[in-house]
């Protein structure tokens, strides 16, 4: 199944895409996509309830905007430096465990908002991620019980302000946490859709120039292993995000750098997970 959430900023309702590629409005069943939905079995419930109500969902038109295919999240956490070429490329050392970082929830926009360059930034960035969405509460989980907390997975794009996360004092939050700087989807898709996150190519381009092309077998720390180390330090809870890193390919990587400017057009995907188109505009007061 494909989650979706549809409609004008703040006034989003839950949806599904189809098979066909046709989007349904399912607001009707009675939950939007948050933890009470995630943590009570609503993908299941959902299903069965389509089984005798699809027919009578509306179908959205062509057009509509798409907004975050879930509700706000308690937590986005994020693995930095989880593709081996791309630690090389920031000239940095592969890690010897998951190195973690938070963005802010408040930076959550559509698979196709305009991203908005920062006040002050010189140095914003592009980074196509395989976001897992958590579906069962998880503390002290094992590896091999990782993927039963999972309810599926979606497209992100973890826009980052390198001056910001790597130039200024304290922790990288300051260059990942901008409003704008998450845009996710275009749709949840759930976990029974994708048959091994661990294989999965993703691209990015910017100006129609292909930037990443890469694929999550050259993960450092697999899915499992991610799901399992988060939750040894806190909990997650249901509609939780992880962002599992990004390949080799960025903007702070080529030589000389090339950083993000208004008008710039990032476009990206991932197998399975569909893809996204965000418009750079600089912040105006």
């Amino acid at each position: 199944m494909k989650l979706i959430r549809f409609g004008a900023e703040g006034n989003e309702k839950p949806g599904v895409q189809l098979e066909n590629g046709t989007k349904i409005d399912v607001s009707a069943f009675g939950l939007d996509y948050n933890e009470t939905f995630f943590g009570n079995n609503g993908i299941e419930k959902l299903t069965n309830w389509l089984k005798e109500n699809q027919d009578s969902c509306s179908v959205i038109s062509e057009g509509t905007r798409l907004g975050v295919p879930l509700t706000r999240p308690s937590k986005i956490v994020c693995v930095g430096l989880n593709y081996a070429q791309h630690a090389a490329e920031a000239g940095m050392e592969i890690p010897k465990e998951p190195v973690l970082f938070f963005k802010s929830t408040t930076a959550l926009v559509g698979p196709n908002d305009e991203v908005i360059i920062p006040k002050n930034s010189e140095k914003t960035d592009w980074e196509v991620e395989l976001a897992i969405v958590i579906g069962k509460k998880a503390s002290y989980v094992e590896e091999a019980d990782a993927f039963d907390h999972i309810a599926g997975y979606v497209l992100h794009n973890d826009v980052s302000e390198r001056a910001f996360q790597i130039e200024r004092s304290g922790q990288w939050c300051k260059g990942k946490g901008c409003d704008t700087f998450a845009p996710v989807g275009p749709f949840i898709a759930t976990k029974d859709e994708i048959k091994n996150p661990n294989n999965l190519n993703l691209w990015l381009k910017v100006n129609g120039e292909m930037m990443q092309n890469s694929n999550t077998s050259d993960f450092i720390f697999n899915v499992q292993h991610v799901v399992s180390h988060i939750s040894q330090f806190m909990t997650l809870l249901p509609g939780d995000i992880i962002s599992t890193g990004t390949p080799f390919g960025v903007g702070l990587g080529l030589k000389p750098p090339v950083y993000l400017k208004e008008g710039d057009i990032m476009e990206l995907g991932i197998e399975g997970l569909g893809t996204s188109k965000q418009v750079c505009k600089n912040y105006k007061a």
